[in-house]
């Protein structure tokens, strides 16, 4: 792996991160510190808006926002272990603060932020990390990942230089899990077909891993394969890329 000259970046751990798979984000800096990048964490950073604007209160996640954009104001890039973060805080802020005194601190946010495989392979154009995971893989393409941040093949080039991971993919891989943030709440029993569905064809590769970008999804599609003990396992890309170091 060659190693670049030290880029600073920042990083926005999502609240669910935060709170249920802090791993995922020592990964990430893990990895990132790895490629040679100089890792910062602002403390004082929150949730990004998306949860409040999804569910209607725009006002609400607008003051969330706002805030986001000022605790990551100021030069350099920002990275985060989720495309359905970053995918909001590209396509969407422009809708919050359109006609605002915030419009350029957004649009600078907007080319500023990345979810974290596209930066490794787009920014740092780097794919290789020594990443050691013996097994069969299948690759989740989260709905966020693929539709709002346009990131397809960026996760699949840096699982292909995995010793030992062999990549398969599931059918209908484009597919939506059910998660959806509140969908799942809302409409229980869709989420859970959908869910049934995304497992189905992943377990069908025979796979050990099912992998994604996105712990939003894996978290969603855990409860399915733990309920009906699946033999399959959950993993985001970063607690992947990571794997097998001394």
């Amino acid at each position: 792996m060659e190693v670049q000259s030290q880029v600073a970046v920042q990083i926005f751990i999502p609240c669910f991160v935060d709170q249920l798979y802090p791993t995922v984000a020592f990964n990430m800096v893990k990895v990132l510190r790895k490629a040679g990048c100089l890792v910062t964490y602002n403390s004082n950073q929150t949730c990004c808006g998306q949860p409040a604007f999804n569910a209607g209160f725009w006002n609400e996640s607008k003051d969330i926002c706002a805030k986001f954009i000022k605790d990551f104001s100021g030069p350099g890039y920002i990275v985060a272990p989720s495309a359905s973060c970053v995918g909001f805080v590209k396509n969407y802020y422009n809708t919050l603060f359109d006609n605002s005194s915030l419009h350029n601190d957004v649009k600078n946010l907007g080319e500023n932020i990345f979810e974290f495989s596209d930066f490794l392979v787009n920014v740092l154009k780097m794919d290789d990390f020594g990443a050691v995971l013996p097994g069969l893989a299948t690759y989740h393409d989260s709905c966020a990942a693929l539709r709002e941040c346009k990131i397809k093949e960026e996760p699949r080039k840096l699982l292909a230089n995995v010793k030992g991971l062999q990549l398969t993919e599931m059918n209908d891989v484009e597919t939506c899990c059910g998660f959806g943030g509140t969908f799942a709440v809302k409409f229980e029993p869709i989420s859970i077909a959908m869910a049934d569905q995304k497992v189905a064809n992943a377990t069908a590769t025979g796979a050990d891993y099912l992998i994604s970008t996105d712990m939003s999804c894996l978290m969603h599609l855990d409860g399915y394969i733990r309920n009906k003990q699946a033999a399959i396992r959950v993993m985001h890309i970063a607690d992947v890329l990571a794997s097998g170091w001394e």
